[in-house]
């Protein structure tokens, strides 16, 4: 089989805003909910090795499938906003959809199952149309649904299974919110109520159960901060006579029977603990897994919970007296954050996890050394919302996106000591917003403009310490980096003060050094600690909260001039004029807007279209500009030549299509240059990608007469409406032209164009490649962007001991180039293509 044209590199993307939706194997894959996704993370490679693309709403819950010996699972269920389950199966080391469970009237929001006899596995889930179902799987790919448990108008928050100690008898816990635990068992074909267990006061948000050689025990959660441990166990007949002994304080019990196949037994329900330590609402409850020791399977006893009062606790009774006891506290102080919606923890014990309201992911792990200490771990992150917008740095060395989430995210490849290949991390958070943000545009290597759903620009400037942490990070020179920036005035960061938008530098000067003597608030740190900056010396990629609060940059001017929500920002590739244009439905709005980067000054504006201009893009040598508009047009702008009276850029329109010469029949979504500048590619939502030019001639510097710009190429038919498009800024070896288009649909396809190819037959287009269905996006591609240079970000500067093998590493780099796509599905991913495979 020829090698894939597409490999990914990197995907950042974070968990759901769900309680249920993390899940970690046994072996060692933790998978989460993401958009209408899952994605299966390695804590280890710290990278997302698999996505699966086949919900149609967002993924609310995600459940590995645990074996009876703790082997490694083949099998996972997803349960999401299109009210469907799917069983998801191991094959040949991919993940294929296996089972598709359909009878919800509602969003499922829990989910649980277990293997029951040979390969059968039992799946219960609870959804939003107030009911609970049991569905069975069988082999041969078929799920038939059970039973369905109606709550009227209740909701079940939270189901767990699991099999009676000592027979092979489903019990299915579910919590909800009338304050109960109910238990049901499955009795001669049928469920049947075993009890329900009253103690807590407010609404149950989690329940799980753990097998405990011959007892089961049951942790509830809930609402009221509490904690509630059940313990379950066979009663023969002979403990029923003890009853009389009224010397011996028990807890009381409750019992019910259990019928099989004429046997009956009976079963007792007694309350074991209360948990009380959390100061909020208690989201979810994990318990530790089962560990090899001595070559047989032992279950620690050991729980695991998260709250919303941004803490995880982990519980386990003390030796001796027996009493459950907190053991470790974890979680975050201060930081502009709701708390945690569930914890998970690794098949050894020796890592925990929790997500939070935002989607991130925090992850702990315990310190080798020293006893009974947890430190945070590094692990991915990304946007929670629809990423709008990104762009690569003019170096190449690092990713910028914003979106929907309010946030600008600054991505960059990150080499751990030891480590086989590079992990992708965002290091910097430089903007935090209250508008949901649309576009962005890189003024300097360590400088970029971003537009939100506001009629202000804001341009942010990288502080001294991003610099600093970003070299370390990179590997790169920290002199060096400091040199390509004004170091001199940099300040050290920036904080947001509490009721405002805007980014304050922090200098040296106001970083105070409190005294602990003094206890007096000397300095406005010390009375709002958590929006206040404080410089971190990074060796590794930070976590959330350090991102939330340290790594932001300082705001350094604000553009005013537009009249509706900004949409779109282009910069030229000298760094010099950028170009903005707003929301518009009236010709007036829809002019574009030039700024000079020197004095921030408006040059001029630019009125041709009638309704929102949906991007632009400069040419690579700068001499044009072009931008395409939901009014179906294009317009081309040309730089004049610099006169003594105006010294700065001026455009004036060279081309345009009009009613009569416009050969899209919806929208243009997109543009973007050859690299050699001579043509213009736009896409549409007609599903059409057509190339357009020559804006220069051959052999002529500048010609007097402007050749006459027409479609260069046939006509291209996507299949989907084209959201996105952009030229490979290398040329393929026979000079021909490598496009890559994103779809609406989510999939990405690579072209090859030739311009000396005879267009009327269609075959100057040649189809190259597309992303499979694990690669593509589960919703419309907003934003392709090349890599400026060749070769993989954190290849190039690896090799520096003076190795042999130089040349053909060079060699080898020279084939590959990178492509980032960011997408509706809150995702930005960046694909690695090696032009050989062409």
């Amino acid at each position: 089989m020829a090698a894939p044209v597409f490999e990914t590199c990197h995907v950042a993307c974070c968990a759901n805003r769900t309680p249920k939706v993390v899940s970690w194997s046994r072996g060692g894959t933790i998978a989460f909910g993401t958009c209408n996704s899952v994605a299966l993370y390695d804590p280890q490679e710290r990278r997302v090795v698999a996505v699966l693309n086949g919900h149609t709403g967002r993924v609310n819950t995600v459940q590995w499938i645990h074996r009876e010996d703790s082997a490694p699972e083949s099998l996972l269920v997803s349960g999401g906003s299109d009210n469907r389950l799917i069983v998801w199966e191991a094959q040949n080391g991919k993940f294929i959809q296996s089972v598709e469970c359909k009878g919800h009237t509602g969003p499922v929001c829990a989910v649980d199952a277990i293997y029951v006899e040979d390969s059968k596995i039992l799946v219960a889930s609870s959804a939003s149309d107030s009911t609970v179902r049991l569905w069975l799987c069988n082999e041969a790919r078929e799920a038939e649904c059970l039973h369905t448990l109606s709550f009227g108008s209740s909701f079940m928050m939270d189901v767990s299974l699991v099999l009676l100690p000592g027979s092979r008898v489903p019990i299915l816990a579910c919590g909800g919110d009338n304050s109960q635990v109910h238990l049901y068992v499955q009795s001669s074909g049928q469920l049947q109520k075993a009890m329900s267990l009253q103690g807590h006061e407010d609404w149950v948000r989690g329940v799980a159960w753990v097998c405990l050689g011959g007892e089961l025990l049951l942790a509830s959660c809930s609402q009221d901060c509490l904690i509630r441990v059940w313990r379950l166990c066979a009663k023969s007949g002979t403990d029923a006579r003890t009853e009389d002994d009224h010397t011996i304080i028990k807890m009381k019990e409750d019992v019910f029977e259990v019928k099989e196949r004429d046997v009956s037994s009976v079963f007792a329900v007694s309350l074991e603990t209360v948990l009380a330590g959390h100061e909020n609402w208690v989201y979810g409850v994990h318990w530790q897994p089962p560990l090899f020791k001595g070559g047989e399977l032992q279950q620690p006893l050991g729980l695991l919970s998260a709250s919303m009062d941004k803490t995880m606790i982990l519980w386990a009774p003390e030796e001796g007296s027996g009493v459950w006891v907190e053991q470790v506290r974890v979680g975050e102080v201060g930081g502009n954050t709701l708390g945690f919606y569930g914890c998970q923890m690794s098949p050894d014990g020796s890592m925990i996890l929790a997500h939070a309201f935002h989607g991130a992911l925090h992850l702990w792990c315990k310190d080798q050394d020293k006893e009974g200490e947890w430190r945070p771990g590094v692990v991915i992150s990304g946007h929670f919302n629809a990423v709008q917008d990104l762009s690569w740095d003019p170096e190449g060395e690092f990713i910028l996106s914003v979106g929907s989430d309010q946030t600008t995210r600054l991505f960059t490849p990150w080499r751990k000591q030891g480590a086989k290949q590079e992990s992708w991390h965002e290091i910097s958070r430089p903007q935090i917003h209250g508008y949901d943000m649309q576009c962005l545009a890189m003024v300097g290597r360590f400088q970029f403009v971003s537009g939100a759903d506001e009629k202000v620009l804001r341009v942010f400037q990288a502080p001294r310490n991003f610099v600093e942490n970003f070299a370390n990070i990179s590997g790169t020179s920290r002199e060096k980096l400091l040199a390509s920036s004004d170091s001199a005035n940099l300040p050290e960061g920036a904080s947001t003060p509490a009721l405002g938008l805007s980014n304050k530098a922090v200098f040296q000067g106001d970083l105070v050094k409190t005294n602990e003597e003094e206890k007096q608030f000397n300095s406005v740190s010390d009375q709002y600690q958590e929006s206040y900056f404080h410089p971190l010396i990074m060796t590794e990629p930070p976590p959330e909260d350090h991102l939330l609060q340290n790594t932001l940059w300082p705001e350094v001017q604000k553009l005013y001039g537009h009249g509706f929500e900004m949409f779109c920002l282009a910069s030229d590739s000298a760094r010099t004029v950028l170009a903005s244009a707003c929301k518009a439905s009236k010709a007036e709005h829809a002019a574009v807007l030039l700024w000079s980067t020197a004095t921030w000054r408006q040059l001029q504006a630019l009125p041709c279209h009638t309704l929102t201009i949906t991007q632009m893009a400069f040419s690579p040598d700068a001499q044009f500009l072009l931008a395409v508009s939901r009014d179906r047009t294009w317009s081309l702008w040309r730089r004049n030549l610099p006169t003594h009276e105006s010294p700065e850029p001026q455009f004036s329109l060279y081309a345009h299509t009009g009613k009569d010469t416009a050969i899209h029949s919806r929208i243009i979504w997109s543009c973007d240059w050859s690299p050699d500048s001579k043509y213009f590619v736009t896409s549409s939502r007609d599903k059409k990608v057509i190339v357009w030019g020559p804006c220069r001639l051959e052999g002529s510097g500048d010609s007097v007469l402007p050749p006459e710009i027409k479609p260069c190429s046939s006509i291209l038919d996507v299949g989907d409406s084209a959201t996105a498009v952009a030229f490979c800024p290398v040329l393929h070896s026979d000079n021909s032209y490598l496009l890559a288009v994103g779809l609406e649909c989510g999939r990405i396809l690579l072209y090859r164009w030739n311009p000396g190819q005879e267009p009327a037959g269609g075959h100057d287009w040649i189809s190259c490649g597309e992303t499979d269905i694990l690669q593509s996006h589960s919703l419309a591609v907003k934003r392709l962007r090349w890599r400026p240079k060749i070769g993989r970000v954190g290849r190039e500067n690896n090799k520096k001991d003076g190795q042999t093998d130089r040349g053909s590493e060079i060699e080898e780099e020279s084939s590959w180039v990178q492509l980032a796509s960011a997408s509706a599905d809150h995702s930005v991913k960046i694909f690695n293509i090696n032009k050989r495979a062409l």
